[in-house]
């Protein structure tokens, strides 16, 4: 069977009722019947878990998918699988807001509503974030706010196109986000233009950064940073000043082996000046994925269940205990990222993934195949032939967002209702009834429920969702605007604004945040930093804007952004073919030569087959997250 065959079959375009097993001998994908494949999938688990241990199975949620689905799976690892190694596609991209803001203010979650911070606001400071290209209704609506006057603080290491409208760009070094809110919050305390009344009553840990912050001076910092120390100044004098400020970030923060401490360092600067939990302020990170807030709001992570109840206290434990009618892993599970290192080594030997591509994802994409092709057994739940269900032994084929039911939660928090719009013919099947089939199959009784019936149990664990159903999402009352969670009860409005008058912690957390260089640097033979990231005509993987000509044509081949200094001593011009090496692999391109980028840097898109970065990109690890380093590693360019 042709791979265009294979792709066609798993749409639905073709053929309807086709399941791939791979065949061990030829290697190639051969039709089966749903028995035969939820058969072989639930016994090879089964088996591995029996052989190996619980810790040997691991299962991945899909951050585009509905809550439901992903609580099923997350659900199935759980109580099938006898494990906590569940996580989704946050792990490489905001594991670290995740953690950062639970650990700070209690939430792992945006603050403040998009419409709040984008019209209430008087100033927003965009830190690691061009949602012009990534996000880009928000974008635009930042774009409105800076033309009714809004102040506009950039802090980017590229010239992206708000830097253009901006009051003041920081064009910083990739890698010194905790070394510049270090020193805003540095000129903030020699400024006297701290919020003392707001430090005192709602925050502890004040003191031990104050010391820490007092020796990142404007002048240390801009040499850090490689900025100017007057831009610092007059950036941090018109945060503290403005009355309404949020701090809207993006994956510039969270992408770096200090991730998580660049979160911190938001929060830091946040709490100093008292701008949380009232309109036009907050901290608020730009989630990437259609639902990858939900993926992490419905419990697929190694450390808690639904609703962000931690997996290690016994209380929260016993009640999921009583509830699914099993005794659950007691111990934190092992992370999306620590997965593929532990498939190499053999930790890990089956893997279950729902509808992620990993092998275009994450980074140092050699050593991401060495892990699939070291398991035991490996099964992905898919709408596409993707680079990563190559790889598979299973290809069970799901239905895309239009053919089913469930909700959404968006980067506010907001969950709304998708519903069903079209019926495929033949006998494509529900993704939760797939992975209900494969429980009962492994020997846990699940009945089957529609996905209003996920929802009720999800709301009946989970406090901060108890008052969020379909049928209330349906309803006159809230009809096509969602439900903001916390949502605490059937007649609790929802939380637009997050922390009014108390952290979800209690007190929020000063996390004494030093700057820790990132964990590759340039050197002579690898003099140059590469930044990535994504561009408006595509998405992600392009699993589905790649298949739209119209995209293609627009930007359909890969390109590395280059300064004209180092062009120049490559004897590069703009168009040139190039190519570009690091440590762990090589890849030709194309280069666009400009001042985009300073010096000694250069930034690549993720999204094409032709030269993907991610062969190029360090999987060095955040210690909080987990989270890898896409954001800085060291290359070299060379003409092709």
């Amino acid at each position: 069977m042709s791979k265009l065959e294979m792709q066609q079959c798993v749409l639905g375009q073709v053929f309807t009722n086709c399941y791939f097993l791979k065949n061990k001998e030829t290697g190639e994908f051969e039709k089966a019947t749903w028995d035969e494949a939820l058969d072989l999938v639930a016994s090879k688990f089964m088996e591995i878990k029996k052989k190996y241990g619980t810790e040997s199975l691991a299962g991945f949620a899909c951050s585009r998918s509905p809550n439901e689905d992903i609580y099923m799976v997350q659900k199935m690892v759980r109580c099938c699988f006898g494990t906590n190694n569940t996580d989704n596609c946050a792990r490489v991209c905001h594991s670290a807001s995740v953690s950062g803001l639970a650990m700070t203010l209690g939430s792992g979650a945006m603050t403040n509503p998009i419409e709040d911070i984008t019209k209430n606001a008087d100033l927003i400071m965009l830190v690691g974030s061009n949602p012009e290209e990534a996000h880009p209704v928000v974008g635009m609506q930042i774009r409105q706010a800076v033309k009714r006057g809004c102040k506009l603080i950039v802090v980017d290491p590229r010239d992206i196109g708000l830097a253009k409208k901006a009051d003041i760009h920081l064009k910083l070094k990739p890698g010194t986000n905790v070394a510049f809110a270090n020193g805003i919050m540095n000129v903030i305390l020699s400024e006297g233009l701290q919020d003392d009344k707001f430090i005192a009553e709602r925050t502890e840990g004040f003191e031990e950064l104050k010391e820490i912050v007092k020796d990142y001076t404007p002048e240390k910092v801009a040499e850090i940073c490689h900025i100017d120390a007057d831009d610092l100044r007059k950036a941090a004098i018109m945060y503290a000043k403005a009355d309404r400020a949020p701090i809207i970030y993006c994956l510039g923060v969270t992408e770096h082996s200090t991730g998580t401490e660049g979160v911190m360092s938001m929060s830091n600067m946040a709490m100093m000046v008292g701008k949380l939990g009232r309109e036009g302020c907050g901290v608020n990170p730009l989630r990437g994925q259609n639902n990858v807030q939900g993926a992490c709001d419905m419990g697929a992570q190694p450390n808690v269940y639904p609703g962000y109840q931690k997996v290690t206290d016994p209380a929260v434990r016993e009640k999921f205990e009583k509830a699914w009618g099993v005794k659950l892993d007691p111990n934190i599970g092992t992370h999306a990222t620590d997965v593929f290192p532990k498939a190499i080594t053999g930790e890990i030997k089956g893997l279950y993934i729902y509808g992620e591509d990993p092998v275009v994802t994450d980074p140092d994409t050699t050593h991401i195949i060495k892990a699939l092709k070291s398991l035991d057994f490996f099964v992905l739940q898919e709408l596409f032939m993707t680079e990563t269900a190559q790889y598979a032994d299973v290809i069970l084929p799901g239905v895309s967002y239009a053919e089913k039911e469930g909700t959404f939660t968006n980067t506010e928090r907001r969950v709304q209702r998708v519903r069903k719009a079209v019926t495929v013919p033949g006998e494509m099947r529900l993704d939760t009834d797939i992975i209900i089939d494969l429980m009962n199959r492994m020997g846990y009784p699940q009945p089957h429920l529609t996905s209003a019936q996920i929802m009720d149990e999800i709301a009946s664990l989970t406090p901060s969702f108890a008052g969020i159903s379909h049928e209330r999402l349906d309803s006159e009352e809230v009809h096509g605007q969602g439900l903001q969670w916390p949502c605490t009860s059937k007649d609790h409005p929802g939380t637009p604004i997050m922390h009014v008058g108390k952290f979800s912690r209690g007190l929020g957390w000063f996390y004494p945040a030093k700057y820790v260089p990132s964990a590759e640097l340039p050197d002579e033979e690898y003099p140059i930093i590469l930044m990535t990231g994504r561009i408006l005509y595509h998405y992600t993987t392009r699993a589905m804007t790649g298949k739209t000509p119209e995209l293609m044509e627009i930007e359909g081949k890969s390109f590395i952004e280059m300064n004209i200094v180092d062009a120049d001593k490559l004897g590069i011009k703009n168009g040139d073919k190039v190519r570009v090496s690091s440590r762990r692999g090589s890849i030709e391109s194309t280069a666009r030569v400009s001042t985009k980028t300073s010096p000694g840097e250069s930034w690549m898109p993720f999204h094409f087959p032709d030269g993907n970065a991610n062969w190029l990109t360090n999987a060095a690890l955040d210690k909080y997250a987990r989270i890898p380093e896409y954001k800085v590693c060291a290359i070299r360019i060379e003409k092709a």
